[in-house]
């Protein structure tokens, strides 16, 4: 992976832990996670007024990714009900890498070298770790952590889908503008339906989160699709789970949440696997 995407996914990741942050720190989970979903929209119709139009070969990987898109967000807040989060959502997030390079390497015909395969399994080692960090309920809630994986599992789903959907497109940018419109629409639907009133109140009452945390949102994610088109997917998928350790930090700076051993060994583990992706080709 080229020092440029690199920088790029890293700057992604940290917007990704930016509007994870927003979102923590409104307490209706529901509302942020509406506001920023359908904050998208207004960035995504922009994006489509200058990228060129994805080719109509990308049409399946569109309305394919905006389900899993949306299947991944409602998973999600399920897992808010389940379960103690700040433990079974670092399965999720780091499962994820290491299912993309299961199936890229078994299915997809992906080569990765030793190295590359290591820096894999350390990001997504030190990212789990971090479920270990308190000792309550959330490891024996078996519900919760099947959750964790339905959601990791999501989750590496439409990383491959838009890897190969934006490739296929021709333009990262058209392809993710037209998958974060149909995303927010099926979205908007499901929770019109299960919580209308989030999407009442994310509309009329929290403009400001919709568009700072839409924004960062939908940037981070439109570099990570852009990525996909210049480096492997699985290392691509590895290095933006890294929005894990900022979050954390940003925890540990602004929340001044406390930064204990394992906390630290997480963050040097996947810190490692970074610099292993750097020097993998």
């Amino acid at each position: 992976m080229t020092l440029p995407v690199m920088a790029l996914v890293l700057a992604a990741a940290f917007l990704h832990a930016s509007w994870n942050f927003l979102v923590k720190r409104n307490r209706d989970p529901y509302l942020g996670m509406t506001a920023v979903v359908l904050g998208h929209t207004p960035f995504a119709l922009a994006a489509l007024g200058v990228a060129p139009a994805p080719d109509a070969k990308a049409l399946p990987f569109i309305l394919g990714g905006a389900v899993l898109h949306t299947g991944y967000q409602l998973v999600l807040l399920a897992s808010y009900r389940a379960g103690d989060l700040s433990q079974v959502y670092p399965l999720a997030r780091g499962s994820a890498p290491l299912i993309v390079a299961g199936v890229s390497l078994t299915l997809l015909g992906v080569n990765l070298s030793r190295v590359e395969l290591a820096a894999v399994a350390l990001i997504g080692t030190g990212i789990m770790s971090l479920a270990l960090v308190r000792r309550s309920e959330g490891l024996r809630n078996g519900r919760a952590a099947a959750l964790a994986l339905v959601t990791g599992g999501f989750i590496a789903a439409y990383s491959l889908v838009d890897g190969m959907g934006a490739r296929t497109a021709g333009t990262a940018l058209g392809y993710y503008g037209w998958l974060s419109v149909a995303n927010a629409a099926l979205f908007a639907l499901g929770m019109g339906l299960v919580h209308p009133q989030s999407v009442r109140r994310a509309v009329f009452h929290e403009p400001r989160l919709a568009l700072s945390g839409g924004g960062a949102s939908f940037l981070a994610y439109a570099l990570v699709t852009w990525a996909f088109t210049r480096a492997p997917i699985p290392l691509v998928t590895a290095l933006r789970e890294t929005s894990i350790v900022f979050a954390l930090l940003l925890g540990v700076v602004v929340l001044k949440e406390r930064l204990d051993l394992l906390k630290l060994f997480a963050t040097l583990c996947t810190l490692l696997g970074v610099g292993l992706l750097r020097l993998g080709r």
